[in-house]
């Protein structure tokens, strides 16, 4: 029995280069800039245990500031408890956040899981019964800019033909963020006459065009160069199961929806409703790997496939243990600029752009729990705050 004795939540922040934050509030996107920066704010959590067990994880998409007041409200209640019995705690932790978002509750399950492999001496695949060694992977860009980078449909097919080059063969455009539907439309087609025979393409406005009527048009675009999916089009912020119900009816390319809906239950009734083609997972947002992991098997149980949001070690492990997904999203990513991630790993991980292989693929882990070495003197250096939770 692996008791839980002590919490820790490690604050720390990093800079990313060429890029900038464009907009306010709900509004803002991280896009390139040449010569500026950011300066991010992440943490990190440490599960320890009275038998000397130990697991880590570094949230990366969902490390934001209202993940850490969340993952700081459940951190003491794993204080004695067994970290064995992650069930359980996954039922408990996500009936204490019913009211919120649940995005603190990732970030724990995915340590929790990270402990029992190195208890075990075996990757998070192999609890999972995880089969594939690597993953086929596709670039998924940031939004677009006005300053240099991703600034026009041929910077776009530019960009696309460049990580084909590189070895990836699906590609996915983030547009201008700013809903002009005959701007993304153009670019849907004058990127799909470039690669669309030799690339699989995805579009995600991320909720940015403005009506249903500008989706639709959009989504025609789409249509007519045959991507693999159409996500988050419009400002319903991609929760109305009736409103994509509508779209799928009225369009040839599939839906992929369900990033903004949390938890394997309201995905059940999104998907039963009819309103996606593909259900979307992410262990980060969803509850942890024991929350994907549902996700995943309750699209299987529908005949659907399950595509993971975004990357990092755990969505490797996740993909590795699930039959019905097609693409690992290597985000977000742009000529001349790192993706925004800090550079927590001292054993040589990465989700960079050039981390593809030559097959297009990314390699899954296979070291004990997630399979990852933190750099501990890193996240030290650059600490803000150290919250400690003990028994």
């Amino acid at each position: 029995m692996s008791i839980i004795d002590q919490v820790e939540v490690h604050e720390f922040t990093f800079t990313a280069r060429n890029l900038h934050l464009k907009g306010a509030g709900a509004h803002a996107s991280i896009t390139y800039q040449k010569g500026a920066s950011i300066l991010l704010t992440k943490y990190a959590v440490v599960v320890s245990c009275r038998d000397g067990a130990r697991g880590e994880y570094v949230p990366l998409w969902g490390g934001t500031r209202p993940a850490l007041a969340q993952t700081l409200t459940l951190a003491p209640l794993l204080l004695g408890r067994d970290a064995d019995h992650r069930e359980q705690i996954y039922d408990d932790l996500k009936r204490e956040l019913r009211q919120y978002d649940h995005y603190g509750h990732g970030p724990i399950d995915i340590a929790l899981w990270d402990l029992a492999g190195k208890k075990f001496g075996a990757s998070v695949s192999q609890l999972l019964g995880g089969y594939r060694g690597r993953l086929k992977a596709y670039a998924s860009t940031y939004h677009a800019d006005r300053s240099g980078g991703l600034d026009s449909k041929e910077k776009f097919a530019a960009f696309a033909e460049q990580c084909l080059d590189l070895g990836y063969r699906g590609f996915k455009i983030h547009g201008w963020n700013e809903g002009d539907a005959r701007e993304e439309a153009e670019n849907v087609r004058y990127v799909g006459r470039q690669v669309a025979d030799r690339m699989t393409l995805m579009l995600d406005p991320a909720c940015e065009l403005r009506t249903f009527a500008d989706a639709l048009y959009v989504g025609r675009a789409c249509d007519d160069f045959g991507y693999f999916w159409y996500e988050d089009p419009y400002r319903d912020s991609g929760v109305s199961a009736f409103g994509h119900r509508k779209l799928r009816e009225m369009l040839k390319t599939p839906i992929l929806q369900t990033e903004h809906v949390r938890g394997v239950e309201p995905k059940a009734d999104f998907a039963i409703a009819g309103g996606t083609d593909f259900l979307r997972a992410d262990p980060e947002y969803d509850m942890g790997i024991t929350g994907c992991m549902k996700i995943a098997h309750l699209a299987e149980a529908l005949g659907l496939d399950c595509e993971v949001h975004a990357s990092g070690p755990a969505h490797r492990h996740c993909m590795n243990a699930m039959r019905n997904t097609n693409f690992y999203e290597v985000a977000l990513v742009g000529p001349d600029c790192p993706n925004a991630m800090p550079p927590v790993y001292a054993c040589g991980y990465s989700d960079a752009l050039e981390a593809v292989g030559k097959d297009g693929c990314f390699p899954v882990p296979t070291g004990p729990g997630l399979g990852v070495t933190y750099d501990w003197d890193y996240i030290a250096k650059n600490r803000t705050n150290l919250h400690r939770f003990t028994l």
